[in-house]
């Protein structure tokens, strides 16, 4: 019998990885869940799956931190990345750091058998959600890091910097100094335009 290729699942939120897991399982052994960057590290060198599947927003470390040191101790690993974000500069980073595919969480049920099926033979993959790049576009989103946009998202989504600061363990004046480099960058000095800049670009949903 043919081994089915084996597959490791990350995501913080239990009922969309159950219903990821419930979707691979049948074509895939799915080998383990976890929900934390960190746990998928480890999970990554003990049960050595042929593909990971991530999101990149999880507790302790993001998807693409972890996707960077998997690829050093778990090399064989072909690594996607599951997002709610279609803002090129999320898959741009995702590939610059070795991840394989980029899929939309919107499009899971999807894109993701296809995704996983290319990853395989050796190809890559992009949600079509991302959209055609255009120079205008390229420029504006070079001007923030990966961790400037999940600040950005963070304030569009209303959390306050104590809050941001918790979530991905960092001071609150490393918070306050992202905030002030991302209203320079854009020209936009208030809360209200951070979130419609956001929202128009999507970073964070509407």
């Amino acid at each position: 019998m043919t081994r089915r290729p084996r597959l490791l699942l990350a995501d913080d939120h239990p009922l969309f990885l159950d219903g990821v897991r419930r979707l691979l399982e049948s074509t895939y052994d799915v080998v383990g869940t976890v929900a934390t960057g960190k746990a998928l590290i480890s999970a990554a060198q003990n049960l050595q799956p042929d593909v990971i599947v991530a999101d990149i927003s999880m507790p302790e470390m993001n998807g693409l931190a972890a996707a960077q040191i998997i690829r050093k101790t778990t090399p064989s690993a072909k690594f996607i990345v599951l997002s709610v974000h279609s803002h090129r500069a999320y898959a741009r980073e995702a590939f610059r750091v070795g991840v394989r595919g980029f899929v939309s969480k919107r499009a899971a049920a999807v894109e993701l058998l296809t995704a996983i099926k290319q990853v395989l033979e050796g190809r890559t993959y992009v949600t079509p959600l991302v959209g055609p790049e255009t120079p205008g576009a390229a420029k504006e989103a070079k001007r923030l890091t990966l961790r400037q946009l999940e600040i950005l998202r963070m304030v569009a989504e209303g959390h306050q910097n104590k809050e941001i600061a918790q979530l991905l363990k960092i001071s609150v004046k490393t918070v306050e100094f992202h905030k002030t480099r991302i209203m320079t960058e854009l020209d936009i000095h208030t809360p209200a335009g951070l979130t419609r800049y956001a929202i128009d670009h999507g970073i964070t949903a509407a």
